[in-house]
């Protein structure tokens, strides 16, 4: 199996997670020790969003990861403009035991 570098932080990358997954809408729930994102996709037909992938990260990890994503959008946003939220589409979503029947 081949390997991509990161030569930045010295990380490898499988060719199979370098082809990255689409995700339209994220699930956020949380403990006392832990958050969870779940990354899944919505589509035209489908009843159900299907969950693709799962992060889990501690509390520490979890803003440091909103600090940079807060910081990447304030550089793109910088270079092409405000994003615009859609008038429909996916909103920030509160999981319910129904959303995993």
């Amino acid at each position: 199996m081949s390997e991509q570098k990161n030569e930045g932080m010295g990380l490898e990358m499988t060719p199979e997670v370098a082809q990255g997954s689409y995700s339209n809408l994220a699930i956020i729930t949380h403990s006392h020790c832990e958050f969870v994102v779940d990354f899944a996709r919505m589509l035209p037909g489908m009843p159900k969003a299907k969950i693709h992938n799962r992060i889990v990260m501690n509390p520490e990890n979890a803003k440091r990861l909103l600090l940079a994503l807060q910081d990447n959008i304030n550089k793109f946003e910088s270079q092409f403009g405000p994003i615009e939220f859609a008038a429909k589409g996916p909103a920030l979503h509160v999981p319910t035991p129904k959303d995993f029947s």
